[in-house]
């Protein structure tokens, strides 16, 4: 009689149309044994495969738990590291000088990733992980504008948002810091921001430092789908603008960019509007082709950069661009004349505001 059990699915022998108060304390007892056995080869299986983590390169190693450590939602982590001997000693293994095991650090993490969902007036870190789209604006009324260290947790958020389509932040104080902006952008790499078209930063310093982080995620493959970029009141130079441009200007979706308010004069607009290399393969030598704005305004540039780019602008640079914006800046009216000029169809922002149109944000 036990052999004819043992063939039996246990499942579905306990399962079956004869009614377990019919089975005798041994059969009920063996069928439980079977069940028992299934769960540890299952189990056995799944650490057998799990634990083959802790034997792969380093930075693989890091791979993996970084797409696991998710501080909006630590749980895949947490339940992994639980079937596996071989992930949990990888989750509670301090490095050495690091003073804090994985689990401590994505402990610390949610808990402020919690912390910053009530401050940019999320109600939890699910809607977070959720959200399409993030609206600050810090000010005396709407609260406590965000601090270097918010920016930084928002920063190292923002590669697991993939729903997210539209970023907007917008300070009036300077309680972000000097390198806030750097600390939010630094930390973006491959794949990061999926699906944002809109990026808004606007009195978020972000510095020289700042624009080249921005520039190095970029090249990594953050922002795939990025249509307009603004970038306004952030303090950044000619050798910001010089290491972003290059990136920008692999950006073919690109049709609105704000740089308006900031610290750059003609070398960064030469940079942005550079002629492509005689060798540059063809998709290259189209750069910037769909960008429709541009926005200048309160920026350093000279007669000399607006003659550079009305040149530009003559020999086919930037063949969408229907709206430059150029007020407050040093160069002359005749010279910002100049811009206008080269193209019949181009706009500042007389005409601009006569149509209603708005800045994002």
């Amino acid at each position: 009689m036990a052999s004819d059990h043992v063939s039996i699915d246990p499942l579905a022998a306990l399962l079956s149309e004869q009614p377990t108060q019919l089975l005798s304390a041994w059969e009920l007892h063996s069928r439980i044994a079977l069940l028992e056995g299934d769960a540890r080869a299952c189990r056995a299986e799944l650490e057998s495969r799990t634990t083959t983590l802790v034997d792969l390169p380093e930075e693989m190693q890091q791979l993996v738990f970084g797409q696991l450590c998710n501080a909006l939602d630590p749980r895949s982590a947490v339940d992994f590291s639980s079937v596996s001997k071989g992930l949990r000693e990888l989750m509670q293994r301090v490095g050495e000088g690091a003073g804090k095991s994985l689990l401590q650090e994505l402990k610390e993490e949610n808990a402020a990733a919690a912390a910053l969902c009530r401050t940019v007036r999320v109600r939890s870190c699910k809607e977070l992980r959720e959200a399409k789209e993030i609206h600050r604006y810090g000010n005396s009324r709407y609260g406590a504008g965000l601090s270097a260290t918010d920016l930084a947790t928002l920063g190292k958020l923002l590669p697991v948002l993939p729903a997210l389509e539209w970023l907007s932040l917008t300070e009036e104080s300077d309680s972000a810091g000097p390198d806030g902006g750097q600390r939010l952008v630094q930390g973006l790499g491959v794949g990061s921001l999926p699906a944002v078209t809109c990026l808004v930063l606007r009195n978020v310093c972000m510095g020289d430092a700042g624009a080249s982080a921005l520039a190095a995620a970029l090249d990594r493959g953050a922002l795939p789908r990025l249509e307009c970029l603004q970038l306004s009141a952030v303090a950044v130079g000619d050798a910001g603008l010089v290491a972003l441009a290059p990136a920008l200007r692999r950006r073919p979706a690109l049709k609105e960019l704000y740089l308006d308010e900031n610290r750059f004069g003609d070398a960064g607009l030469a940079a942005l509007v550079a002629p492509p290399p005689a060798d540059a393969p063809s998709p290259q030598a189209e750069v910037l082709s769909k960008l429709k704005g541009l926005n200048l305004d309160s920026t350093q540039i000279t007669d000399d950069g607006c003659a550079r780019l009305a040149s530009r602008l003559r020999s086919g640079a930037l063949p969408a661009l229907k709206d430059i914006y150029l007020q407050d800046i040093p160069a002359s009216d005749a010279a910002k004349a100049g811009v206008y000029d080269a193209r019949a169809d181009l706009h500042g922002w007389e005409e601009s505001d006569s149509e209603g149109e708005e800045l994002p944000g």
